[in-house]
């Protein structure tokens, strides 16, 4: 099945998000983050809304104990045909005993889910002692909205920009359909919980629509930026990357 039969109506579009459905350079770098910070090898690995499956794929690489989660129906259809170990399920009930993981990875899941901190509290549960957590979510701090965004009544697609720079009443008039985290708030998704933060950091888009389009471009964006997430400006980047581990 290829990936425009996936495309839904608008409002369910904008209320779930897109997976992703080309594995690309972006993709690849978030990956090798996610191995630099947790153990992936033989590991009990969970992808938390894990869309047509294309991180569960590649973590089967690293360790035969792979399942993915997904609500969407039709799109853990997908992965399944694919040979991919999937179960459909809300993050806020996962279908799991606690300690069932050495490894859940969430990839910008948390923003959509009804409730984020019972979504947070689920990954806690199901993680062994001494497993970590590694999640990717947006960035309050990014310059633009990605998710689109609604005007009188009517969503617009594609990336809006000072939408996250707003107070919350305007912010979330505007972007009712998605949640943008500050460091602090994704953070506090976790209090209370039995988890310390082991790596923080916030990271810049792949480019990879633009590094198709006009490479020589693409690749100068990349040189730049990629250099300011090694400086204060990285907090201004497109999406957190935290790394929790069970205590």
């Amino acid at each position: 099945m290829q990936a425009a039969e996936f495309r839904r109506t608008s409002d369910e579009a904008a209320r779930r998000g897109h997976p992703s459905y080309v594995w690309r350079a972006g993709q690849a770098r978030r990956l090798a983050l996610v191995q630099q910070w947790t153990k992936l090898e033989g590991a009990r690995i969970l992808d938390a809304g894990c869309g047509v499956g294309l991180y569960t794929e590649k973590f089967g690489q690293y360790s035969p104990n792979v399942v993915g989660v997904e609500i969407d129906a039709a799109v853990a259809a997908e992965a399944q045909r694919r040979g991919l170990s999937v179960v459909i399920a809300p993050a806020e009930e996962l279908p799991f005993d606690a300690a069932s993981f050495d490894v859940v990875f969430s990839h910008e899941v948390i923003e959509h889910v009804t409730d984020d901190r019972r979504a947070a509290a689920e990954m806690v549960r199901v993680l062994a002692p001494g497993g970590r957590i590694a999640l990717f979510c947006p960035n309050r701090l990014y310059p633009f909205e990605t998710h689109g965004h609604y005007w009188r009544g009517k969503y617009h697609f594609g990336n809006t920009p000072l939408i996250n720079w707003l107070p919350d009443p305007l912010r979330n008039r505007l972007a009712p359909h998605v949640r943008a985290y500050t460091r602090g708030g994704i953070r506090r998704l976790f209090a209370g919980q039995p988890v310390r933060v082991v790596h923080h950091t916030v990271i810049y888009p792949g480019f990879d629509n633009i590094v198709a389009r006009r490479p020589a471009l693409g690749r100068a964006l990349k040189r730049v930026l990629y250099a300011l997430e090694h400086t204060p400006l990285r907090w201004f980047g497109l999406s957190h990357f935290i790394v929790l581990e069970r205590v």
